[in-house]
């Protein structure tokens, strides 16, 4: 069958049509298939993405809300920290008030019997100058009677009973030398101890400056501001906790401490190197910092004492004498360690005694206690001999120890060798060459100084300056000053002595009052 040109020409078009139908048909349907797999991988991937996304906004959460926690906790604990230090200086300052207070009453009731007893002393004199009017008129009375009764004047009946007492004085003195004589031969050699002792005692020799300030170097001069700090506060800070002046001028990168005590200077230095080269400055820190160094100082103190009596073989002291021993290593005397000057006068004294033939032990016991007192003679009234004798005493101390603090200055009587000593040992150690640094010119200065405002007052023949400076002996003129005057003298002089000089210490003063009657046998 025969088909014609225009027809065959529509059967190849509808067929190419046809076909290309049935290929797009295909390819649409693979692309919807591809265009499902797309559409739900997305939804795979936002899904992921959405958990993704809640996992991270809770993990941010949580990481929020522990800051805040450990905010609060650091908030919290600082608070408390700084609720405690107001605490600690309310009670600081409390204990002040309270201790103020005590002093003021002791003071008012001190100044009351003061009072009371001025009055007191008042009416006694009235009283014993009408006793003295009614004893002169009595004497004379019975004067009078005595002469009419025995028929003789007052200057025979004198005469004679002088020589009755003359006759009986001759023969008593002649009893008391052959006593003397025989208990010489019997403490010989206790005698011969003591005359040794005696020589060695005058053979030495004192000599006196005292260190009261410290110097801390600082980093740079931009440090004197912070410890200044704003207003003023960090400095009246220090000031108030370690009871030391904080004296900042143009010395360069340095700041000096001024203060009597040399324990708290001690503290108030260390203190202040640590807050320097920490660098935070401020009242609570300075508190804090004062606080740790005066636990250390008084740990350093007893390994002080501790180490003392280790070198000497000293055993069996309290712990309170070790401490004020260990505080001894801080305190100066004219420039002169008193812990190195203590231990010194101990090992001469050892070395001395075994010589004589005593207890060298005790003896050294002696030596390393005899300066106790100076460890708290700015903290009670009174000499450091009188002091030291003192505190050892409640401590139930040997009497040959104490007697030697107590005598070691010559304020009381010396009843044992080892008294001899520990003067001796105390003066050798503080007159050797370099101990102490007392210019010479300073130091004779002052001892005339000394002896010139005692010479200014009437009635004084002469004064002499002993003991390096620490007394003055004054003798005066017998029938210008009588013995009430000399005391009077003695407290006029004394007075003044702290009005005019400066000095370390303290001033004895002793005014010596007396008559001497001489006669020749030609």
């Amino acid at each position: 069958m025969q088909f014609s040109l225009p027809i065959v020409i529509l059967l190849v078009a509808a067929g190419a049509i046809l076909s290309a139908l049935i290929v797009w048909v295909l390819i649409r349907k693979a692309g919807l298939t591809k265009i499902a797999g797309a559409e739900k991988e997305a939804r795979q991937i936002l899904e992921k993405a959405e958990r993704d996304a809640a996992l991270k906004k809770k993990e941010s959460l949580l990481e929020v809300k522990d800051e805040l926690y450990k905010s609060k906790v650091s908030l919290e604990r600082e608070i408390q920290d700084k609720r405690s230090d107001l605490q600690k200086a309310e009670k600081r300052l409390i204990d002040r008030e309270t201790s103020l207070d005590r002093k003021v009453d002791l003071l008012n009731q001190k100044e009351r019997e003061f009072q009371t007893r001025e009055k007191s002393l008042s009416h006694r004199e009235k009283a014993i100058k009408v006793r003295e009017e009614e004893l002169n008129n009595l004497t004379q009375q019975q004067n009078a009677q005595l002469e009419k009764i025995a028929g003789m004047t007052a200057e025979e009946a004198r005469q004679q009973l002088m020589e009755n007492l003359i006759g009986q004085a001759k023969m008593e003195a002649a009893a008391t030398i052959k006593e003397i004589r025989e208990n010489a031969e019997r403490t010989a050699e206790k005698e011969a101890r003591e005359i040794i002792t005696q020589a060695i005692y005058r053979c030495a020799a004192d000599h006196t400056v005292e260190t009261t300030v410290s110097v801390v170097s600082l980093p740079t001069d931009e440090m004197k501001g912070r410890i200044i700090g704003r207003e003023g506060r960090n400095i009246r800070s220090f000031e108030t906790c370690t009871g030391i002046d904080v004296i900042v001028d143009d010395t360069p990168e340095a700041v000096i401490l001024s203060g009597y005590d040399p324990i708290r200077r001690e503290v108030a230095r260390m203190a202040l190197e640590r807050l320097v080269a920490d660098g935070r400055i401020h009242p609570a820190r300075i508190e804090e910092i004062v606080e740790k160094c005066e636990k250390e100082m008084e740990m350093m103190t007893r390994e002080a004492g501790e180490q003392a009596c280790f070198e000497l073989g000293i055993h069996d002291l309290h712990n309170d004498v070790i401490q004020l021993l260990g505080k001894l290593k801080y305190r100066t005397s004219y420039g002169q360690n008193v812990l190195q000057h203590s231990k010194e006068v101990s090992m001469m004294c050892g070395i001395m005694a075994a010589e004589l033939g005593l207890d060298d032990a005790l003896a050294k016991r002696c030596g390393l206690m005899h300066d106790i007192g100076k460890a708290i003679d700015r903290e009670t009234e009174g000499t450091h001999t009188e002091i030291g004798a003192t505190f050892l005493t409640r401590y139930n101390e040997h009497e040959a120890v104490i007697n030697a603090v107590a005598s070691h200055h010559g304020d009381v009587p010396m009843l044992t060798p080892y008294a001899v000593l520990v003067q001796a040992a105390d003066a050798v150690s503080g007159s050797r060459p370099g101990a102490r640094r007392e210019p010479l010119e300073g130091y004779i200065k002052r001892l005339e100084k000394l002896e010139e405002v005692a010479d200014s007052f009437k009635g004084v023949s002469k004064a002499f300056a002993i003991q390096a400076g620490r007394e003055i002996r004054v003798i005066v003129e017998h029938d210008e000053i009588d013995d009430a005057k000399s005391q009077i003298l003695a407290s006029d002089i004394a007075m003044k002595i702290q009005t005019e000089m400066e000095y370390p210490g303290q001033i004895k003063v002793t005014v010596i009052r007396e008559t001497r009657a001489v006669d020749y046998a030609k």
